[in-house]
């Protein structure tokens, strides 16, 4: 252990500039988290039911107004997302991922002073409108966050640094849910209460603008845009060596043969990562963040569910650091994929079965097994489906298409979401337990997904990955070899370019999707 921690220690210094970009990138996806995890608690808040004239209300009306609330936030991170790979390919990631932040503020100012000297009504539709408007700032942070950091960080550390994005959205759920059970302990009931966590969620958003000041362009786009030298400064500073280190030259010489040779062919391979990419949190989006799955399981206060869903957010929290540091690059993304997969499919089976045992909602010694269950699930999602999908949708898209291709991911990512956040309610009132069943069974089949169709990524270069999709792919997936890639012996750049220079292009081509699977030596090359 000890050694295990120097060494991590070791890394962190040597890769101190890569992991501040991805520090500063992912607090994009903070905001993300933030977002997400703030509505749900606010909404249980009678302050803000009784400002917006809800109480007076039916049950189903005031269940459809929240449902609409929740919903236009994803409606506008479908549209954000849609568009990123325009502005982002035309314009550069950095300054559309700036121009985002400032997308974020404004929506978050305008929800924090929506319905001050209107109408309710007004209010609401004023409210309406800036969370869908806020919503595209963060649809075009989650498409564009895992495409500047996959592009930028070093290939030793990618998985990791991609993987922060999870961290943030932790970050920013715990720190929301927490918000949300501050002021409903510490605000009496008014405006205020339900206004100051709308206000808290600026502080990511101006974290952000201000960190990502201060990051370089990815290298990939400027040498897609002929600024080499920019391309050569930006690789050195993420490195943190001299521009005519001979990793920095050898990595540039790659980035502009990947660019050159332009493989379409790996879109179409590309998009096997997709279901990945999208499904597996949009299927989890719904069920691991209202806190009234905790109601419905007995916690009958509202300061009690909110304080058991900051419970949950900080469990979650922590597993995602702990994988981050041990297991992403350890394990590599397929392991933790499937393991991931399994873990989600036994909870949600046996709270499916407990929900069909026990319909009245009676607190029974296995009410308390469920909601350990429930933070098992928390557990296995941060273990691989919370952010693994992330890191190898950024990886697989050639250079040139990977914006496009994220943006699909994302866009799809938030229109599953929407779509499941409007049926799950119904599914919970038509079919009951088994909407868990139903969900328990989607996540076997997203484990068996991984296993057949997803080559391990771990360790390859960003320009070699698409070599994993040119043939046999489903074989080359499920080989025990594959899985064991990352524990497999480096090779060394110099002797990979002496290589490869005595071959042909192609025979160069397939020398390194077959025998440079492993780590180099010198994982500063990206």
């Amino acid at each position: 252990m000890a050694t295990t921690l120097k060494r991590e220690l070791r890394d962190i210094i040597r890769y101190r500039n890569a992991y501040f970009l991805a520090f500063s990138a992912t607090l994009g996806y903070a905001c993300f988290g933030w977002e997400i995890g703030l509505i749900g608690g606010v909404l249980t808040l009678p302050s803000f039911e009784e400002y917006f004239g809800l109480l007076s209300e039916s049950a189903s009306a005031r269940a459809s107004v929240s449902a609409n609330i929740v919903s236009v936030l994803q409606a506008g991170g479908f549209f954000g997302a849609l568009f990123s790979s325009y502005f982002a390919s035309r314009f550069g990631r950095k300054p559309v991922m700036l121009v985002s932040a400032v997308i974020y503020l404004i929506g978050s100012i305008i929800q924090s002073t929506a319905g001050i000297g209107s109408s309710p009504a007004v209010g609401l539709r004023v409210l309406y409108f800036s969370r869908f408007f806020c919503g595209m700032g963060v649809g075009l942070m989650s498409a564009l966050v895992p495409t500047y950091v996959s592009e930028c960080a070093p290939r030793a550390i990618r998985g990791r640094c991609t993987g922060c994005i999870e961290v943030a959205v932790g970050l920013g759920n715990m720190l929301a849910f927490w918000v949300n059970y501050s002021v409903s302990l510490n605000i009496s009931p008014g405006q205020m209460q339900w206004r100051l966590p709308f206000i808290a969620q600026t502080v990511p958003g101006a974290l952000f603008l201000f960190f990502m000041l201060f990051q370089p362009e990815s290298p990939r786009w400027l040498v897609e845009r002929g600024r080499y030298e920019d391309a050569a400064a930006a690789l050195a500073y993420i490195a943190n060596k001299d521009q005519d280190d001979d990793a920095v030259v050898l990595t540039l010489s790659e980035i502009r043969a990947d660019f050159n040779r332009r493989p379409y062919f790996c879109a179409a391979s590309s998009l096997l990562s997709l279901p990945s990419s999208s499904s597996g949190p949009a299927q989890t989006q719904s069920i691991t963040t209202p806190p009234e799955i905790f109601a419905d399981l007995g916690f009958s206060s509202t300061s009690l569910a909110l304080f058991a869903t900051g419970i949950y957010g900080v469990v979650k929290f922590v597993v995602t650091c702990i994988t981050l540091a041990f297991v992403i690059e350890r394990w590599g993304r397929k392991r933790t994929l499937i393991y991931s997969g399994l873990g989600q499919g036994l909870t949600m089976l046996w709270i499916g079965g407990y929900a069909g045992a026990h319909p009245n909602q009676g607190v029974v010694p296995a009410t308390y097994v469920s909601i350990v269950a429930i933070y098992l699930f928390g557990i296995s999602f941060c273990l691989g489906w919370g952010f693994t999908p992330l890191v190898l949708g950024s990886e697989v898209a050639p250079g040139h298409l990977r914006t496009a291709v994220m943006a699909i991911a994302a866009a799809t990512t938030w229109l599953f979401t929407y779509v499941i956040a409007q049926i799950t309610p119904i599914m919970l009132d038509r079919i009951t337990y088994g909407t868990y069943l139903v969900f328990g069974v989607a996540s076997f089949i997203m484990a068996a997904w991984a296993y057949i169709c997803i080559p391990e990524t771990t360790g390859y270069p960003l320009e070699d990955i698409k070599y994993l999709f040119e043939k046999d792919i489903i074989r080359r997936a499920v080989s025990v070899q594959e899985l064991k890639a990352v524990d497999a012996l480096p090779s060394s750049p110099k002797d990979v370019s002496e290589e490869a220079k005595s071959r042909s292009e192609e025979e160069s081509a397939q020398d390194h999707s077959l025998r440079n699977s492993q780590k180099w030596e010198d994982p500063l090359i990206i």
